[in-house]
């Protein structure tokens, strides 16, 4: 018989084992949790800098993380920012995105620091303002990952207040006063994942109207079934901004270019286009995918320019393969919403998706039409789920083999249909 002081072989034979063994493997226990960790997130770097949505289908690392492994979009966007932190990022104009903290990275990978202590440094390090010299910010980045080794987070990110106090004295400058001085401004950026966003300031007027535009479009959607929308709160409002967008640009009765309603130029060779590879050019945005091409012209007022082989213009064509207004009709009555399994997205923030693209020849009618929202319009787009309308007229899915190899169709049950 094993004396009590041997490590059990089953987690049944815990109750034999001395307490000192016991604390002994949960030790042990913790720094491999954390060095699975670290490898699961070398390899999200991986994915991330081969880029998401040509791996995975999905628009950001952290969309990837929450539909996978099924967790919390907090917790999703936690790993995923540890994920940015910690690794090199995508590549800007040629060079490789350094990490925010390479040395909290290689803790992490020997197991001696966890996700709350990493969360508390690289939030830190996130503040030192980008005129502190490199090799200061790597010697307070030692300094909190050292006492990481044996401190919790709270007595990090007090080391890290004192730790900015130090290097950056002044502080941020003070808030203007008065915003009413304040000039109206827009930046459009690029983050480390490659996402595109935002950056202004608004004067008093504009805020109060675009809120007030917003926040109707931004309540919570209603419980189905007792399941209540899972959106955040920034994520309500970013889809309220991207419906509010869509709808200013297919609005008829909005002032437009040169007299038109907003339209996108899209542009890319002939060969390209048949072959549905390389780039396009999307217009005041820059080189995108193919794929991308393809579903900002699924259900839009998209305005093709084919080029020859010399880039000159063979054809400029007219807006087409728009859904009418019936059609929208009959969409709304059959799927009720994103037709998605597990979406509750309603039909104004959803767009007609083309099952056989239109350009296969796909024709533009409701056997060959599924209304999908922007985040799951994309996915099928650029993952490996397939759509199709079944026997009885209604649509449904199929996942890619990694995630479900038994290939059994799906169906949404969220939308209460008439």
């Amino acid at each position: 018989m094993a004396s009590d002081s041997a490590s059990p072989t089953t987690s049944t034979e815990w109750w034999r084992a001395d307490t000192a063994v016991l604390h002994a493997r949960k030790q042990e226990l913790e720094v491999l949790k954390r060095q699975l960790d670290a490898e699961q997130n070398a390899i999200l770097a991986e994915i991330n800098i081969r880029g998401v949505r040509g791996c995975s289908g999905h628009s950001t690392l952290a969309s990837m993380i929450y539909e996978d492994f099924r967790v919390t979009a907090k917790e999703a966007d936690d790993r995923a920012d540890r994920v940015l932190a910690l690794h090199p990022g995508p590549s800007i104009g040629g060079d490789p995105a350094p990490p925010l903290a390479p040395l909290t990275a290689a803790a992490s990978a020997e197991g001696a620091i966890g996700g709350s202590q990493i969360d508390a440094i690289i939030k830190t390090l996130a503040r030192i303002p980008s005129i502190i010299p490199e090799e200061d910010v790597r010697g307070g980045e030692k300094i909190l990952v050292d006492l990481a080794r044996h401190a919790g987070p709270r007595a990090i990110a007090q080391a890290g207040r004192r730790l900015l106090d130090e290097l950056d004295p002044d502080g941020k400058e003070s808030r203007n006063e008065d915003p009413k001085d304040g000039r109206p401004e827009l930046r459009f950026v690029k983050h480390r994942d490659g996402t595109l966003g935002l950056k202004g300031t608004l004067d008093l007027e504009t805020y109060a109207r675009l809120k007030s535009d917003l926040d109707p479009m931004a309540k919570p959607h209603k419980a189905i079934d007792g399941i209540r929308d899972s959106r955040t709160h920034d994520e309500r409002y970013g889809d309220a901004f991207t419906d509010y967008v869509r709808l200013k640009t297919t609005s008829r009765n909005l002032p437009g270019q040169a007299g038109e309603a907003t339209h996108i130029l899209v542009t890319m060779s002939y060969e390209d286009l048949i072959r549905d590879i390389g780039e396009a050019h999307l217009d005041l945005v820059g080189p995108i995918s193919a794929t991308d091409a393809r579903i900002l012209a699924c259900d839009a007022r998209v305005r093709p320019g084919v080029l020859g082989t010399a880039g000159e213009p063979l054809d400029i064509g007219r807006s087409k393969r728009t859904v009418s207004l019936a059609q929208k009709y009959a969409l709304t009555l059959r799927d009720g919403g994103c037709a998605f399994p597990g979406c509750d997205m309603p039909v104004p923030r959803c767009t007609a998706h083309h099952i056989v693209f239109w350009r296969h020849h796909g024709e533009t009618k409701i056997d060959n039409l599924v209304l999908l929202c922007t985040k799951h319009h994309r996915l099928i787009h650029r993952s490996e789920w397939k759509v199709q309308i079944a026997q009885d007229g209604l649509p449904e899915f199929t996942a890619p083999a990694y995630l479900d190899p038994t290939g059994q169709p799906r169906r949404n049950t969220m939308h209460l249909r008439t």
